[in-house]
């Protein structure tokens, strides 16, 4: 019972603290524009440092990230509490990566906005920050040294998103020195993380395939 109320808190706690897009709320509170309207009307972070200018991507950036390591930490905080941990020591990392997930969906498909929200990638990284933040760091290297080789936000979040059930597996066995099945769990766990992010970039691969996607530059300007 404990463990399935620890479940339902953090699927919603996740849902409703994802939900909150701070692309959509940041861009119209200092530009008095939806995001959704400007240029590839993705609510996501990269768009709106197109479209918006720096300012409000860093924002964007801190916000989508809070989101996401308060969503797990209060949901593994609650789970910690109830004693609905994993033996031994009441280990509570699975419901972090159940949050996590959730927390996800919310930003795809926030409530609050008619379940049109972004891509997801940075409030999946931003829960590794509470869950293992060795994971994290080593998903923001790939991230950016992908970035660095191709200048494809698009193509950096993508690989990095795909590598993260394999970097979760390999630092929690490996690094962490926990068995191999709670390892795999948290692998099998991380799988829907990475697989809602990546459908919704679907047409970014699209238009890598055909060599149509437009590539970062930090000499963006703000089209407003």
């Amino acid at each position: 019972m404990k463990v399935f109320l620890s479940i339902i808190i953090a699927a919603a706690a996740g849902y409703l603290l994802g939900s909150y897009n701070f692309s959509i709320i940041v861009v119209k509170l200092m530009k008095g524009r939806d995001i959704r309207n400007m240029g590839s009307r993705n609510a996501g972070l990269t768009n709106t440092l197109r479209c918006a200018g720096k300012t409000c991507a860093l924002l964007t950036l801190l916000g989508d990230v809070l989101k996401g390591v308060v969503a797990v930490a209060v949901s593994m905080g609650l789970c910690h509490l109830l004693h609905a941990g994993m033996a031994p020591g009441n280990d509570t990392h699975y419901i972090g990566y159940i949050a996590g997930f959730f927390a996800i969906l919310g930003h795809v498909f926030p409530l609050y906005y008619g379940f049109k929200g972004g891509k997801g990638v940075l409030v999946g990284v931003s829960a590794f920050i509470v869950i293992d933040i060795k994971v994290f760091f080593t998903l923001i290297v790939i991230f950016a040294v992908m970035l660095a080789i191709s200048r494809y936000v698009s193509l950096a979040s993508i690989i990095s998103t795909a590598y993260s059930p394999l970097a979760v597996l390999l630092m929690s066995w490996i690094v962490n020195g926990n068995g191999f099945g709670r390892s795999f769990l948290y692998f099998i766990l991380t799988l829907p993380m990475a697989a809602v992010i990546i459908w919704m970039h679907r047409t970014n691969i699209e238009r890598l395939l055909k060599g149509k996607e437009n590539k970062f530059s930090f000499g963006m300007k703000s089209t407003i």
